[in-house]
């Protein structure tokens, strides 16, 4: 065999191992916020067991609001074949919170969603979260439970929330109650995201991917 010939083998085992599928998936998972859903997800990520870490991939990455479907495209664009897109956020007074799902899901992007912001789907880790309209209330209400319960002041820029949230309340009740209380509001007739007040769409984000970090 000549050295081109070599040279083209090497070459073509190298695409083939850069473009190995992991099995479990790999999550794309673009949000809005400097902090507080990067911390997280990525918190989440940590726990995948050592075995499992080349076969579930969690990425995350950041755009402005607006942008948050056209990064999301850019970046699964890359790699369509098996990627699994998610964009994140929070209603917290988003004049096109609604438009911006409906783009979402029209580019088959899934779309974990808070109303009015994350510290609902937080607040499920302890108890059936309150009503809240404005995020500025629902973030009061959720320090308060956070300080009785875990002795300590919660801060949006917590790089530890997943595991104090983990470690003191309970993902699957609080999977459970976002899931009833998602389901409550569609069965009532609430079909627009901004309508549903103190309710979130992470619990099917998280839970799919709890369920294969612990059954695989």
């Amino acid at each position: 065999m000549g050295s081109k010939e070599r040279k083209g083998t090497r070459r073509d085992r190298s695409k083939k191992l850069s473009t190995r599928v992991p099995t479990l998936g790999y999550y794309l998972i673009v949000t809005d916020t400097q902090e507080t859903e990067r911390n997280y997800f990525e918190g989440l990520r940590e726990t995948i067991p050592e075995h499992l870490k080349d076969r579930l991939i969690i990425k995350v990455e950041r755009a402005r609001t607006v942008d948050l479907v056209q990064k999301c495209r850019e970046l699964i664009s890359k790699e369509p074949q098996y990627r699994i897109p998610w964009i994140i956020l929070d209603c917290d007074q988003i004049a096109c919170f609604d438009e911006i799902i409906l783009a979402a899901e029209k580019n088959d992007i899934n779309v974990g969603w808070s109303n009015p912001c994350i510290e609902i789907w937080f607040y499920s880790y302890f108890d059936i979260p309150p009503t809240c309209i404005e995020s500025t209330e629902c973030c009061d209400k959720f320090k308060n439970r956070f300080r009785a319960i875990t002795a300590s002041v919660y801060e949006k820029s917590d790089a530890e929330i997943y595991n104090k949230l983990s470690q003191f309340g309970d993902e699957k009740t609080a999977i459970k109650i976002a899931k009833q209380n998602h389901k409550a509001k569609l069965n009532d007739g609430i079909l627009k995201p901004s309508k549903m007040v103190s309710t979130t769409t992470l619990y099917q984000l998280v839970g799919e991917i709890r369920e294969k970090i612990t059954t695989d």
